[in-house]
């Protein structure tokens, strides 16, 4: 699987905010845009989460990736760790996977949410992943401790390839796993997917395969439109193909009424999502970990695909979707 970073980035929609503290919150974000290098923490005071006196003068760095959900989860990190005591710089909205990884093993970034499919592949060279959310976990866990860092716990959100289908398709062929489309006849299994994932050896081609379809006889060529980045999601809704390859978090899913299939074969990588940090910083302060142990068990597949739509559809601030939830959640004030 291809790292989630290579979806196109979020384009973020100015919106008049009642209340002049929202407003000012607003324009905050607004002078340095998606860039949050040094950037905007939105306020926030102790409720669930503490404040720790043992985390006074503690300075932390918070990085994430320049997508949507990346955004929202940095800012999520950088209001509750402020709010528990600690002196936070919030990077969130780092170029790539790969910048992220990077500042993170050369010390420029504490602490960022991360996949673990992409952590055991992506970073770690291996290149099949281990079944099981916890074994999955475990592996990242133990071989990351060389790299001096740590995984947290993850949590339920897994942010992996699926495939779904249009409101129309969807009652027209009343199907739920992908098991159920080799029964469906040849010229409905159509299918829409991105280049790279066409290409991919673990991508749709193996898929089929694994769920008993041949590419060229049972899925015709013809069957398959290969497409841009981001492209996928309007034309499934649109009824272009059957079957679209989409990500199990994307806020669309919701926006466009798209269903997903279940995956009963268990094709694709997990990808739980864990918090990564220093390991000197979480062993010296081991109540940082107890601040995202609250964190953590909260954050589903659900609860992302609704602050993803918050965003890319309403057009929300990520730092102030974030904050909001934390709040909705009892977390903040």
């Amino acid at each position: 699987m291809r790292t989630p970073d290579a979806r196109p980035r979020v384009t973020l929609l100015r919106r008049t905010l009642a209340g002049v503290a929202a407003v000012t919150a607003a324009a905050m974000i607004g002078g340095c845009g998606l860039e949050n290098a040094n950037g905007y923490i939105a306020p926030a005071e102790p409720a669930a989460i503490e404040q720790h006196d043992s985390l006074e003068g503690v300075e932390i760095t918070v990085g994430s990736k320049d997508f949507t959900e990346q955004l929202i989860l940095g800012n999520m990190y950088a209001t509750v760790l402020q709010t528990a005591g600690a002196t936070v710089t919030n990077r969130s909205n780092i170029a790539g996977s790969v910048g992220v990884r990077n500042a993170l093993l050369n010390g420029s970034v504490d602490v960022s949410p991360e996949y673990t499919g992409t952590g055991w592949i992506s970073y770690l060279g291996h290149d099949k992943p281990v079944k099981g959310e916890q074994e999955q976990w475990q592996a990242v866990h133990d071989e990351d401790l060389g790299n001096g860092l740590t995984w947290l716990p993850f949590s339920p959100v897994n942010n992996t390839y699926a495939f779904a289908m249009g409101p129309d398709a969807s009652k027209k062929l009343g199907i739920t796993s992908l098991s159920e489309i080799k029964d469906l006849p040849v010229a409905e299994r159509t299918f829409c997917v991105e280049d790279e994932f066409f290409s991919r050896e673990d991508g749709f081609q193996p898929m089929l395969a694994t769920y008993g379809l041949e590419y060229g006889k049972d899925v015709p060529a013809g069957n398959v439109l290969r497409m841009d980045t981001g492209v996928v999601y309007d034309a499934t809704a649109r009824g272009e193909c059957n079957f679209g390859e989409v990500f199990t978090t994307d806020g669309r899913i919701l926006a466009l009424d798209l269903a997903v299939l279940e995956d009963d074969k268990g094709f694709f990588p997990l990808y739980n999502l864990a918090p990564v940090i220093q390991t000197d910083l979480v062993e010296q302060h081991p109540e940082i970990a107890e601040v995202f142990a609250q964190l953590q068990p909260l954050l589903t597949n659900e609860v992302l695909l609704e602050l993803n739509a918050q965003v890319d559809v309403d057009g929300g601030e990520p730092a102030l979707v974030a904050r909001d939830w934390l709040r909705e959640q009892g977390l903040v004030e």
